[in-house]
């Protein structure tokens, strides 16, 4: 898949998984807390896959990870 923001998606997936390591969250336990699948985590995650994910989630992840928004962007 190829679109216009792809080196940020990738990004702000490779942030996403360093601030739930830090908080020493499995990709499950992330996913249970965010209401998502834990498939579609890891391909967040992935940084040779290019996700897209709604600002809603990106919220929800950031208030489990206690963040500000802006540290994933």
């Amino acid at each position: 898949m190829s679109f216009k923001h792809s080196e940020r998606f990738k990004n702000i997936g490779i942030k996403i998984s360093k601030y739930r390591n830090k908080k020493g969250l499995t990709q499950e336990e992330l996913a249970n807390k965010v209401g998502i699948s834990y498939s579609y985590l890891t391909q967040i995650e992935a940084p040779n896959v290019v996700k897209k994910m709604s600002l809603e989630v990106l919220y929800d992840i950031a208030d489990i990870l206690n963040i500000d928004i802006k540290d994933l962007l």
